[in-house]
């Protein structure tokens, strides 16, 4: 009888210890490759946001703070940066195109982005592919707005919706802009990156609602003054023409330069710059910062998911040697029957490869089928869209090792067995 065959037969006898053994080794290499599949798509999401911008401009502060709120819209700027101040870095003739963003508003938790029809010219993600729209059009007035594809989906909007914007990015608000409400004209096709669950708003717009705000407030009275003010003076209507048209501070803004060897000269210049203390960094050299301090958190769980498939392993250990005591008469009648003690060596050691790959199949079948579940719920939240069904390289490695590790654990009841001789296997001890 073929070894794999005998094998099979002696699991099946012993069924529910190997069911057991099996669901161990599943659950942990489920855990291993979702932890692993899911660091790498949450580096993969992050590094496609954003492709061909040269710097990130904004309030001196921290790099990854920088880029973590006007990019991935995680966190609050520490402080603006002044109109003027932007005027004069764009000027610079070795800035190619700008965008400016202003944030601090939101829609039912989703982020406002204020910002020029620049953004949808300029603006790259995933290998330098611009955002498209799915429906209506680019805003051309101050109070309409373009949304992302989940914001399009979750609320059930489309073009000529209004929205009410609200102060503050979180999800409840005591403020709104309930005297201007914005008109959805366009819906973005979906980009897998914060621009999914984001509104873009004219920049104009969004000074426009902050006109009689102070301190993140209304000041109660303030719009019925101007108002008053400007039938009595027409220079008041151009002051307040301009200060609709051209905000004062912005939050942070996307550049790019004529020539991306000019990139550390012109970084330092803004760096350096007297005005107000400013910070230009580069949106490569912050993810990799990012990267650096998510490091001991990535590979403090990378170290416990593989802890838990050795413990899966050691318990298929476990479950074999101390099944010896029960099948040393099995091992000594292969033996009398003509088995060569290397048989019963394979033998043993068969099982555990069949017990680990059993378990790897059930493994990756968890993973997918939890995958499947959860990926509606991982892209709606953050962006994510990981591989149901295929595996990448490195997860094939993993897998090789995990087999490698199981074979060698199956070594430990098999030498056992090995060194097991006839006649105590023919005469039990007590």
């Amino acid at each position: 009888m073929p070894i794999a065959n005998l094998a099979a037969r002696s699991l099946h006898n012993r069924r529910f210890t190997a069911l057991i053994t099996v669901c161990s080794i599943a659950l942990s290499v489920s855990l291993l490759l979702g932890v692993e599949r899911l660091r790498n798509e949450a580096k993969s999401a992050f590094a496609n946001t954003i492709s061909g911008t040269d710097l990130i401009l904004g309030a001196r502060s921290g790099g990854v703070q920088l880029l973590l709120y006007s990019v991935f819209h995680i966190g609050n700027a520490s402080n603006n940066i002044r109109w003027d101040s932007y005027e004069a870095i764009i000027k610079d003739p070795r800035v190619a195109w700008s965008v400016p963003l202003s944030l601090g508003d939101s829609h039912r938790g989703y982020r406002v982005v204020g910002t020029t029809a620049a953004f949808f010219k300029h603006y790259r993600y995933a290998r330098d592919r611009s955002p498209e729209l799915a429906l209506g059009e680019v805003f051309d007035h101050p109070l309409e707005a373009v949304i992302g594809s989940e914001v399009a989906r979750r609320l059930g909007y489309g073009p000529g919706t209004p929205i009410v914007l609200a102060h503050g990015a979180g999800e409840v608000s005591l403020t709104h802009h309930d005297d201007q409400p914005f008109t959805v004209v366009g819906v973005l096709a979906a980009t897998g990156t914060p621009l999914d669950r984001s509104i873009l708003v004219d920049l104009s717009g969004i000074e426009a609602i902050h006109e009689d705000w102070i301190g993140g407030r209304p000041v109660p009275g303030l719009h019925h003054h101007h108002a008053s003010a400007a039938e009595s003076e027409d220079e008041h209507d151009d002051e307040h023409t301009h200060h609709a048209g051209e905000p004062q501070t912005i939050t942070a803004a996307l550049i790019g330069l004529t020539a991306k060897v000019q990139t550390f000269q012109v970084q330092r210049a803004i760096n350096d710059y007297r005005n107000e203390p400013l910070l230009a960094v580069m949106p490569q050299v912050a993810l990799a910062e990012l990267w650096q301090l998510m490091a001991v958190a990535e590979n403090a769980l990378r170290l416990i998911s593989a802890m838990v498939v050795l413990v899966g392993l050691a318990g298929m250990a476990t479950a074999l040697v101390s099944g010896l005591e029960e099948r040393r008469r099995e091992m000594s009648i292969l033996r009398a029957v003509g088995a060569r003690p290397h048989q019963i060596l394979t033998l043993i050691v068969g099982e555990a490869a069949f017990l680990t790959v059993t378990g790897m199949a059930l493994g990756v079948g968890l993973l997918s089928g939890a995958l499947v579940w959860l990926s509606p719920w991982l892209t709606s939240r953050y962006g994510l869209d990981p591989s149901l069904f295929s595996l990448s390289t490195d997860e094939l490695a993993l897998l090789a090792a995990i087999l490698a590790a199981g074979l060698l654990v199956g070594l430990i009841p098999g030498y056992r067995a090995y060194r097991n001789s006839l006649s105590d296997g023919l005469t039990p001890r007590l």
